[in-house]
């Protein structure tokens, strides 16, 4: 089975947008602002953006908060080429919790992961549905950790479910991710070492200890 190049998909329908002269809206759900810095950065160039923060597997109530601050405050500070407006999704971790009941133990980057990336990504075109963006699409693909088959995948099953279309993305092709640890330095964001669940900072936490061999 060939294995999609989903950066080529977007390069190819961003040629199209421009041969256009159009600037589509999107809805573009973000993890965090050290993801969405390369992102937002990229992709304003194409398009008007609603940034969506909706993220209940942030487990604390305090890091949510201390994120989704950074979040607002990222786009207070920097000017892009077309609209960046922001809306933040309700914090409830119950479906976080009720998705990973019984797979405590799978490793990170499993099963529980992409049923993770779906809880999101569902919420986005639920928000997609009422907001009618031209499309909707997230950051997650920015990370080295984060499979964009399973994201483009969940993205382009839910389209055909909402009716909004999937922006084909994998963010950190062509060094996205290396560009947004660049402007988290740039612009001095709390960049985490874990994704925000109790599992991802459990596994931190151990591979913090390890390397200093407690």
């Amino acid at each position: 089975m060939n294995k999609i190049n989903y950066q080529q998909k977007l390069d190819g329908l961003l040629r199209q947008i421009q041969q256009e002269g159009r600037v589509p809206t999107l809805l573009l759900h973000s993890c965090c602002a050290p993801c969405s810095s390369y992102v937002i950065e990229y992709l304003s160039q194409y398009f008007s953006i609603t940034v969506f923060y909706y993220n209940p597997n942030i487990t604390e109530a305090a890091e949510y908060q201390k994120r989704v601050a950074e979040q607002k405050r990222l786009l207070s500070t920097v000017e892009y080429p077309h609209p960046v407006t922001f809306t933040e999704g309700e914090y409830d971790p119950a479906p976080f919790w009720a998705l990973s009941r019984g797979r405590e133990d799978l490793p990170e980057g499993g099963e529980r992961c992409r049923d993770c990336y779906r809880l999101r990504l569902e919420e986005t075109a639920r928000q997609a549905a009422k907001l009618k963006p031209d499309y909707f699409c997230s950051t997650l693909s920015v990370s080295p950790h984060k499979r964009a088959d399973w994201l483009n995948e969940i993205g382009e099953e839910l389209a055909g479910e909402y009716g909004v279309p999937w922006l084909p993305s994998d963010f950190k092709k062509r060094g996205g991710y290396q560009r947004s640890i660049v402007l988290s330095h740039e612009h001095h964001l709390y960049r985490q070492n874990y994704c925000g669940c109790i599992f991802s900072r459990m596994q931190a936490q151990k591979k913090e200890e390890e390397r200093h061999g407690a």
